[in-house]
């Protein structure tokens, strides 16, 4: 038997969705293994409490390079090649962390090690523009659904291993992962030629101005997730800072165990792919927006009751995650050719997003506590459900919605 899986005409198959699945989380979890450990971060390196949100930030700085820069290299160049390099330079990254030994190292180490993670939305691009039109939304879930477990096993893991061997032990875990996988994933994925001329990389490269400017489903579904991932990133950035206070108390291991509260997003991705698939993704948004906002109300009692901080937990990931998948699968249909550009140019926002959210948190928890964090994670959910309620409400235009591979009236209809 072949050493490598086979897409097939009826698109991926589910072995090689499988390992594209786990791949994506291992990749994310680079991004979020320092959210819990940001207090024992910065007292091993001198940081104040004020600065600490820059740890998650220069990491989705790196990201966001990541995106624009190595992203669209999928629409023109050899995927499994681009893939796996891609991932072998995360276990550099990783290894830069671990032995940082001042905040500037630090976070030169982040920076480099979430520009290599971006790789994550170059395997959604795969999937995506690899899958059937009639298995795109349940490919994308299932993808998304490794994210979601990589990015709450992220902090749970770093947590433990914190606890057993010190932060720095969660880096080099980071590296031999990258190590392992690239050579998995270059076994794995399917040969194919070295380009594919669909987009040039500079056209490639300027796709979220272009886009962003003429394109109003990507437009929108972006400002959505802009703020979505900037209300996710104030609770994920912020719980550690609300956890580890007078208040609670609670060790790196036990605020790691609260990311499995967020377990449930996992099957809100998977369910919301389908649901999507169905002519469904307008509905999820809409709910998935309002339970993001209600979901603060739960949050904003974590000072005194961590049952209600858990509940907030569950609804703010199952909401994320739904409309986050919504968002990509009315993106890409119908230009597949475009995939990588467009998911890179779409998770650009997602990463400002990310980036604002955490940077954000740490001051405004320290003027305000707790309570100013939560009002600040509900407006960031306030303001992107009435982006999505503006767009309902002004009709689509027959012409003028230019995309990079095909015209998008059809994309935000339901």
């Amino acid at each position: 038997m072949s050493t490598h899986l086979k897409e097939s005409s009826r698109g991926l198959s589910s072995r090689l969705l499988f390992l594209l699945a786990v791949t994506a989380g291992f990749m994310v979890s680079n991004i979020y293994y320092g959210q819990p450990l940001l207090e024992r971060i910065g007292t091993d390196l001198g940081i104040p409490t004020s600065g600490v949100g820059w740890i998650v930030a220069s990491s989705q700085a790196g990201y966001l390079l990541g995106l624009v820069l190595l992203v669209p290299l999928g629409d023109v160049t050899n995927r499994r090649v681009l893939i796996t390099l891609h991932i072998a330079a995360t276990a550099i990254g990783g290894s830069v962390v671990a032995l940082a030994d001042s905040q500037t190292a630090l976070l030169g180490g982040f920076l480099f090690l979430g520009l290599a993670s971006s790789v994550v939305q170059t395997i959604v691009a795969y999937t995506a523009a690899s899958s059937t039109p009639g298995q795109r939304g349940g490919n994308i879930g299932t993808v998304t659904a490794g994210v979601v477990s990589g990015i709450i096993l992220a902090r749970t893991l770093a947590g433990g291993l914190t606890d057993l061997w010190g932060w720095r032990s969660v880096y080099v875990l980071a590296a031999v992962a990258g190590a392992v996988l690239a050579v998995a994933v270059f076994r794995a994925l399917p040969k194919e030629r070295a380009g594919r001329g669909e987009v040039s990389y500079w056209r490639a490269v300027s796709s979220v101005v272009v886009l962003t400017r003429r394109d109003r489903v990507f437009r929108t579904r972006a400002l959505i997730t802009m703020l979505l991932f900037a209300s996710f990133g104030v609770l994920w950035s912020g719980m550690s800072l609300l956890l580890s206070s007078p208040a609670w108390n609670l060790p790196p291991s036990l605020i790691g165990l609260f990311g499995l509260a967020g377990l449930v997003g996992v099957v809100a991705a998977s369910r919301a792919g389908a649901a999507a698939d169905r002519g469904w993704a307008q509905r999820v948004t809409a709910w998935g927006l309002a339970a993001l906002l209600g979901s603060w109300v739960a949050l904003s009692l974590g000072s005194w009751s961590l049952l209600w901080f858990l509940a907030g937990i569950i609804v703010l990931d199952a909401a994320v995650q739904a409309v986050h998948v919504s968002s990509q699968t009315l993106i890409v249909a119908g230009a597949e050719a475009s995939a990588s550009s467009i998911i890179g140019s779409y998770m650009v926002f997602y990463s400002v997003g990310s980036a604002a959210g955490a940077a954000a948190v740490a001051p405004v928890y320290d003027a305000w506590g707790w309570t100013g964090a939560s009002v600040l994670g509900a407006v960031f959910a306030a303001f992107g459900l009435a982006i999505w309620g503006v767009d309902r409400l002004i009709p689509y235009k027959t012409s003028g919605q230019a995309r990079l591979a095909r015209p998008t009236q059809h994309a935000g209809a339901e």
